[in-house]
């Protein structure tokens, strides 16, 4: 004990209060960590001004960052006080924490920029006579104002990023790596506010552009070149709020008056929510990872393991294996319901009843994934199709000139469910089916192996066999296998094994035991359900007369998920009737065709 006590009186010693610069540098390390972190904050402060146009400049190699935006500005007032330390006109009190309805609200933005870099804002509000410039020092305050002439809007110059901080600068990636990673946080903006121009300029020259869209699926093509708007399906939902969750009308109200949101809010009441959901149809855009499954809430992109796994899970068994879905979904919830307090990036958060979200997903998903009036548009140049006109051109022996066809607007949509009219069966394998808008070819085996997987998901029904299946040789991971998908097996003697009940979809059938050694090779309940409903489907090559085609048509448009098996292989090819009327030139008149 002698000796205890000089050790404690000299840990006690080390104690001591940081330094206000260290303060402040460690608290601008969290919120401005790169120049993506810059932008990011920078056009997160133009959308809170209700900005229509963004223009970003960049100088890497200076380390530095410029941000315009025609917004609604600030006055001197604002100017003098922007930069000061936990300085912000979004939030007045503790309170307002549980109900953020503006992308920034902490105000360390700004401050943390003065410590680690050289800040100027010239700024005119709209109603304003003349603008100002203002350049602050390192604690935020304004060093240097003067009038200037600059149109209503904000301009922000941040130079000399981390010129205190050597060593940050040599911790960071390379240019090119940063410049990606700012790309990436312009197009993550972009898709929660569709309706703003982004404009990005490198070195004094033009780098991208992104246009303002109506919805967030005309603006998705903007970003992923490889997929057309007509391979993507969009909902846009009203919800009920979760039932227990006490609602601040008044204010969610004025949130969504002057929220920058442009979808989904302007679809809000105030006793509701608002759902919207971009899907890459299944049987046309899919990806090798899971890189575009996209969660945004309240106009920001957030990490949401939860809400993630809950998308994939609803595509599972409509996409090919190792392929994962394109989907970007937005939520707009009343901010009391969630925490943003998570994370100093705002891309973490906590949010309440999150169960019931995740339902109210998996429907939305399931709703963009069926065929109906509302959803089939179908594009007769989607790769696939326009490869096959491509090549029957070709042996027809003429070409037309496809910038004279502009068809794609005059798309049919109409309502598959009993306008489908089976019409023939080709090599036994294909049903070809007529409807106002044109004619499609359905894959006989795929379409019922879709109609039978949701039919075992919704009732995985096993039933008692006699005489029980006797096996040979099987192995005991396949035994375990057998026993996990809930079969009665049990030993029958040496190296035998006697399966007394079995999927009933199999029981008709004559290769019952060669079903059962394919289901005891592994994987879960929805594995070998996909499995049996794989084996029970007509097989290609089965002739069908028009009733059983018509029956097989109906059952299959009434799926869930009818674009895909259960493997994700596309189950139906449309040629619309505008495609076939330009391939067959009926626009033509007949004198001026033949010179006359």
């Amino acid at each position: 004990m002698v000796g205890y006590w000089p050790t404690l009186e000299f840990m006690a010693s080390t104690i001591q209060a940081l330094p206000t610069e260290v303060v402040y540098l460690i608290t601008a390390g969290e919120v401005i960590d790169s120049l993506a972190s810059v932008v990011r904050e920078l056009v997160e402060n133009s959308l809170d001004a209700g900005a229509t146009r963004i223009v970003v400049s960049l100088w890497p190699q200076q380390w530095r960052v410029r941000v315009a935006d025609n917004g609604c500005g600030m006055n001197l007032d604002d100017l003098q006080q922007a930069a000061a330390a936990h300085s912000t006109s979004k939030i007045r009190s503790s309170a307002d924490l549980w109900k953020i309805t503006s992308l920034g609200f902490r105000g360390e933005a700004l401050h943390s920029l003065t410590t680690l870099a050289n800040l100027e804002i010239l700024s005119r509000p709209g109603d304003g006579k003349v603008g100002w410039q203002v350049v602050y020092g390192d604690r935020g305050q304004a060093v240097q104002v003067e009038a200037t002439a600059i149109a209503p809007g904000t301009v922000v110059t941040v130079s000399n990023l981390f010129a205190n901080c050597p060593a940050r600068r040599q911790g960071l990636p390379t240019t090119a790596v940063q410049m990606k990673a700012v790309q990436g946080i312009i197009q993550q903006i972009a898709l929660c506010h569709p309706h703003v121009t982004y404009q990005v300029w490198q070195n004094d020259r033009e780098w991208f552009t992104i246009c303002p869209a109506a919805t967030v699926g005309q603006l998705l093509p903007q970003i992923l070149p490889q997929v057309r708007q007509a391979d993507l399906q969009e909902v846009n939902l009203e919800l009920p709020n979760p039932q227990n969750l006490e609602l601040s009308t008044q204010h969610f109200s004025r949130s969504i008056e002057h929220s920058a949101l442009n979808t989904p809010n302007s679809a809000l009441s105030t006793q509701h929510s608002a759902l919207t959901l971009v899907v890459g149809l299944p049987d046309r855009c899919h990806r090798h990872r899971p890189d575009w499954v996209r969660v945004a809430i309240n106009g920001r992109m957030v990490k949401s393991p939860e809400l993630e796994q809950t998308i994939l899970s609803a595509f599972h068994k409509t996409l090919p294996r190792d392929r994962y879905p394109v989907c970007f979904l937005h939520l707009a919830i009343s901010p009391n319901q969630i925490n943003w307090n998570r994370h100093p990036a705002k891309t973490e958060i906590y949010l309440n009843e999150i169960s019931y979200w995740q339902e109210q997903i998996t429907q939305a998903i399931n709703q963009a994934l069926r065929i109906s009036s509302a959803n089939l548009k179908e594009s007769v140049h989607t790769t696939r199709v326009s490869k096959l006109l491509k090549a029957a051109e070709e042996k027809g022996g003429y070409n037309f000139n496809r910038k004279n066809g502009n068809g794609d607007a005059h798309n049919s949509e109409i309502s598959p469910q009993h306008s489908l009219k089976a019409v023939a069966q080709v090599s036994n394998t294909y049903i070809v089916a007529e409807h106002p808008g044109g004619m499609w070819l359905v894959e006989q085996h795929i379409a019922h192996e879709r109609i039978l997987y949701e039919q075992l998901c919704d009732n995985w029904q096993l039933v008692p066999i006699e005489p029980p299946i006797i096996l040979y040789q099987l192995s005991p991971a396949q035994v375990s296998q057998l026993q996990r998908i809930n079969l009665d097996i049990e030993p029958f003697g040496e190296q035998l094994w006697a399966v007394r009940n079995l999927p009933a979809m199999l029981q008709q059938r004559e290769d019952c035991a060669e079903a059962i050694l394919e289901l005891s090779l592994g994987g879960d309940l929805q594995t070998a359900q996909v499995a049996v409903a794989c084996r029970s489907a007509i097989r290609n090559g089965t002739p069908m007369n028009i009733s059983e085609m018509q029956k097989l048509l109906d059952d299959w448009q009434r799926t869930r998920n009818p674009r895909t098996c259960p493997h994700g292989r596309p189950i139906y090819l449309s040629l619309d009737e505008s495609s076939l009327a330009r391939f067959f030139r009926r626009n033509w008149v007949i004198g001026k065709s033949h010179g006359i």
